[in-house]
């Protein structure tokens, strides 16, 4: 059982915040250290001191860590041109000596598009699909060819395709609630099915269609990684709960219901609920990323047990 830190800088974190906490995530044991990729912050925080950029802050982390996994959940497709992004990404993964994975989803967020001036397609999803197609392919092109890509967004013709990452094969990881194209992009290029923030009837639900999907094309369906993206908010009783619940402006009750809430038991109980159905990876969303002492009761109790 994998657990992963994932933060939501956006909200609010330097880089030295982000070098803080990945630095505890590897000292502490935990499997990752994970990042959105978003450029503004949501609903009612400053967001100070504004954005970081994802790929620029796993380029410092991959030279400041020496175990810890390193990636994004998700990339946004509309953000990057898919042969810089491949460029990016394998050079960060060299940094890090094959260390990273990818995430890589549609981009949802219109609002921040508008305000950092970044076109937002009407046509995201045959855009992820095709991206999807170039990372990949331009991956794994053998060294003295080349790659060429003919598409309705995307036209590459004559790439070298280089560099290479260090990893013969870096982690490629879709997530989403789709019912259909999801699962089918999945089965096509992921390593990985990741479902956001949804219940254990709801993942299990998804797993099935994704495992389906796989299978019927012609893959087993357990070759996957199936994971589950979680707020989590653990405390040693139910006053230090209702703390941190408090200091993320969240209700105890609802983060109970929606996340990974309460005493280490009950968080341990919960997590089992989800590996019943089959996830066995976990990114554990962390929103106050000052309280180191969560991290560490996690580690010691929650993180203790599982393994």
């Amino acid at each position: 059982m994998d657990l992963r830190i994932f933060t939501e800088p956006q909200q609010g974190a330097s880089y030295d915040t982000l070098l803080t906490v990945a630095k505890a995530t590897e000292d502490l044991g935990f499997d990752a250290f994970f990042r959105s990729d978003h450029y503004l912050k949501m609903g009612d925080v400053d967001g100070l001191p504004g954005p970081t950029d994802a790929w620029i802050t796993l380029a410092g982390l991959a030279r400041e860590t020496k175990r810890i996994r390193l990636g994004t959940l998700m990339t946004a497709a509309t953000f990057r041109l898919p042969g810089v992004l491949a460029i990016q990404v394998a050079q960060v993964d060299q940094m890090s000596g094959g260390r990273v994975e990818l995430g890589l989803g549609a981009g949802w967020f219109e609002e921040e598009h508008k305000a950092y001036g970044i076109p937002f397609p009407k046509e995201k999803f045959g855009r992820l699909e095709e991206q999807l197609a170039i990372v990949t392919g331009l991956w794994e092109t053998k060294l003295g060819d080349s790659f060429d890509f003919h598409g309705t967004y995307y036209d590459l013709t004559g790439s070298p395709a280089l560099p290479k990452p260090a990893q013969a094969r870096i982690p490629v990881l879709i997530g989403g609630h789709g019912a259909t194209r999801t699962p089918k992009l999945t089965a096509r290029y992921a390593d990985e099915f990741n479902m956001p923030f949804a219940s254990v009837e709801d993942s299990e639900r998804q797993f099935g269609r994704v495992r389906a999907a796989v299978e019927a094309a012609g893959r087993g369906a357990d070759e996957l990684t199936y994971s589950n993206a979680l707020v989590v908010c653990v405390g040693k009783d139910d006053q230090e709960v209702a703390r941190r619940a408090a200091a993320i402006g969240r209700e105890v009750a609802e983060l109970k219901e929606n996340g990974l809430a309460g005493t280490p038991a009950e968080v341990v109980e919960k997590i089992g609920r989800y590996a019943e159905i089959g996830s066995g990876r976990f990114y554990l969303q962390i929103l106050d990323l000052s309280d180191l002492d969560h991290l560490e009761l996690i580690s010691a109790q929650v993180q203790s047990q599982l393994s």
